[in-house]
């Protein structure tokens, strides 16, 4: 797709030690579920408070990573403070906005909504049930109603959503999978780009963060190809298409 004058843009919340390695990582997932390379997806990384977002000129879609930054937080670091100026400003922008996992905390806090740890997600796969609200959706219409997916997360949204925010999707372990604000943002809590070899990956890296028992490591890994992954990945294509052809 290189043709397009235009580009995505992969924005990393990384930083410390390992966070160089991680956003690379995440933005070549991004790579792999897109089909797209690196002429047509640019990488930057918000991982300091003196990180800019820079100029949107020629971006046609905005891909936000995770981070190990937890809206549940007693206090926010001046970084942390930093990052969700920089979130409310591009959701009330015109490019669209496509947030994994930690963002869809973020966005529902961002407009009011409670955010816990009643359903939290160890790492592997998790069952993700598209409502009503997706069947005209662009990113989901035609999509399998129920699928799986791969997911690792502390916290999650927590009661009734916002008004301003629509359910796209829920699951049995978690109650809130998927939502959009506006018509150009959305918000998966699954980790829509992972496939197995990216969710070995993000669990080497995050092995002692909570995000599953370590007992449980050799099992999670073993398990892993089998959990199907084409929907999920799907939603990110669908997302690039999306914003490159308009």
């Amino acid at each position: 797709m290189t043709q397009h004058a235009q580009k995505l843009l992969f924005l990393s919340l990384r930083n410390g030690p390992i966070g160089p390695a991680v956003s690379h990582a995440e933005y070549h997932d991004t790579l792999r579920a897109t089909g797209l390379t690196t002429d047509d997806v640019e990488l930057r990384t918000i991982a300091d408070e003196s990180d800019e977002l820079g100029s949107l000129d020629g971006i046609a879609g905005i891909v936000v990573g995770g981070s190990s930054l937890n809206i549940t937080n007693a206090e926010y670091s001046p970084w942390q403070n930093h990052v969700h100026g920089i979130l409310a400003d591009i959701i009330e922008g015109e490019v669209p906005v496509f947030f994994v996992c930690y963002g869809i905390s973020w966005l529902t806090h961002h407009l009011g909504g409670t955010i816990s740890h009643s359903h939290p997600e160890a790492s592997g796969p998790t069952i993700v049930s598209l409502t009503d609200a997706a069947s005209d959706d662009p990113l989901l219409a035609g999509l399998p109603k129920l699928f799986t997916a791969l997911t690792g997360h502390t916290e999650n949204p927590d009661g009734t959503l916002p008004a301003k925010l629509s359910l796209l999707a829920d699951g049995p372990t978690c109650p809130v999978q998927i939502v959009r604000y506006r018509d150009r943002v959305w918000a998966t809590q699954f980790h829509a780009e992972m496939d197995a070899a990216a969710m070995k990956t993000r669990m080497d890296f995050y092995y002692d963060y909570g995000y599953f028992p370590q007992e449980d490591y050799d099992d999670i890994i073993a398990g892993l190809p089998s959990v199907d992954t084409v929907t999920s990945n799907e939603i990110v294509k669908r997302f690039a298409q999306h914003c490159l052809s308009h």
